[in-house]
């Protein structure tokens, strides 16, 4: 079953990971694209408290559910930490 595996990281880990995501094989390719984190201010430096976000940047990978748990166990040695992740069930998956 394909899932839409999500990560959500500091724009400073960027190339380690579009690195990571080219060289695994269970990945055909993915999106990114960047975004804005807002909420929890312990992470945060002054001026993005001031300013009430960060900058972010969002990974898409649509994958098979079984390759999930082995990819994000690799991330913060492969990649680095401060990544978020969670996965949504894709229930249809095609192209034009």
């Amino acid at each position: 079953m394909k899932t839409m595996l999500v990560l959500n990281l500091m724009p400073e880990l960027e190339e380690d990971m579009v690195d990571y995501l080219i060289a695994n094989p269970h990945i055909g390719g993915f999106t990114s694209y960047r975004t804005r984190g807002h909420g929890e201010h312990a992470n945060m430096s002054l001026a993005e408290q001031v300013s009430g976000r960060r900058r972010r940047l969002q990974f898409e990978v649509i994958l098979e559910e079984s390759a999930v748990a082995d990819l994000v166990g690799e991330l913060a040695e492969s990649v680095g930490k401060d990544i978020l992740y969670w996965q949504q069930t894709i229930s249809n998956l095609g192209k034009v």
